[in-house]
């Protein structure tokens, strides 16, 4: 007979043999699939956080796009149809859009608005109010994928060294230009 009233099972579950923590929310949430470097990765979204609604009569809005823009490093989200004042959110890995100091900036139809975050060990869930009739949705972070930023770097210093090789080398530089 156990000493105690509980019982403990830490070793049937164990959490560092998964990839994912299990979350209802990707269960009942849709998602948008992008694809890097033949790597894929899920960004999961959904509308009012809890499950209170199931079964429910509720129109839910519709939304019609999401894409990464390299230039804001940012999600753009475009929505088709919102019926009325909701809750919505983005989960989203830190290897598609990261924030220093996770300090996002959430833009809706061009007004910077509040947001609640919620960090999970690999993921973001980005959750903010959205009002009837929302149209565009963009959450900004410090980088996002694909980043190039390394390789970047790397071409602009070997074609910097090449230019000086040949400026050096050529003959017909070589007399336009005077290096002391």
């Amino acid at each position: 007979m156990p000493a105690s009233n509980y019982a403990f099972a830490e070793h049937i579950f164990n959490p560092d043999a998964y990839a994912q923590y299990l979350d209802i929310s990707q269960i009942e949430s849709e998602k948008f699939t992008f694809e890097f470097d033949e790597k894929t990765y899920d960004i999961y979204y959904g509308y009012r956080g809890s499950l209170d609604s199931m079964g429910a009569n509720h129109q839910y809005p519709i939304l019609s796009s999401m894409n990464i823009n390299q230039e804001r490093k940012s999600i753009e989200i475009i929505m088709e149809n919102v019926p009325e004042k909701t809750d919505f959110w983005v989960r989203t890995p830190e290897d598609v859009l990261y924030a220093e100091g996770e300090k996002f900036k959430v833009i809706v139809d061009g007004v910077d608005t509040g947001y609640d975050l919620m960090k999970y060990p690999n993921d973001y869930v980005v959750g903010l109010v959205i009002l009837e009739d929302t149209k565009k949705i963009e959450i900004i972070g410090t980088r996002v994928i694909p980043e190039f930023e390394g390789l970047t770097i790397l071409i602009l210093g070997v074609s910097i060294l090449g230019i000086i090789y040949v400026a050096q080398k050529n003959p017909l530089v070589k007399g336009l230009t005077r290096i002391n």
